[in-house]
């Protein structure tokens, strides 16, 4: 598994960026780039469980391990989901259950920086790579609106 860098500085406050990146309207925006139509079902609680889920009842269910208000989030990624039900550990899920997913937002002034870190199993770290700057343009661009 490798460990990707994203950056992107934003003209608004941490307390938007914030609101953009888990307001559940937002999130489904800028979540979209990954897969259509995703969202996420959680309390967004330190602790608590949180399932990252496309239109169909797929995706992965994790928990928010650290969690700062209009700072710091952090998700461990325990598993995947079909049909809106976790699926038992198999072998080609073990390759990235732990995976981290982080965000870290930092203000300067006027700006903000958000830096988002993931963890990538091998076969898509070119897709995250062509993906993930384009989810953070539209988060950079609700929140500068």
């Amino acid at each position: 598994m490798e460990t990707l860098e994203f950056k992107i500085r934003i003209k608004a406050s941490a307390e938007k960026v914030w609101s953009v990146l888990w307001n559940d309207e937002t999130y489904r925006k800028w979540a979209g780039v990954f897969y259509e139509g995703s969202y996420a079902i959680s309390d967004w609680n330190e602790g608590g469980k949180i399932q990252f889920l496309g239109p169909n009842g797929g995706g992965m269910n994790s928990i928010i391990e650290k969690k700062i208000p209009n700072e710091y989030m952090a998700f461990k990624h325990l598993g995947e989901v079909k049909d809106f039900k976790e699926l038992p550990i198999d072998e080609e899920s073990q390759k990235w259950i732990g995976a981290m997913e982080t965000y870290r937002l930092t203000p300067d002034d006027e700006f903000t920086d958000l830096i988002v870190e993931v963890d990538v199993v091998e076969n898509h770290i070119d897709y995250f790579k062509e993906t993930f700057p384009k989810g953070l343009e539209i988060v950079k661009e609700l929140s500068e609106n």
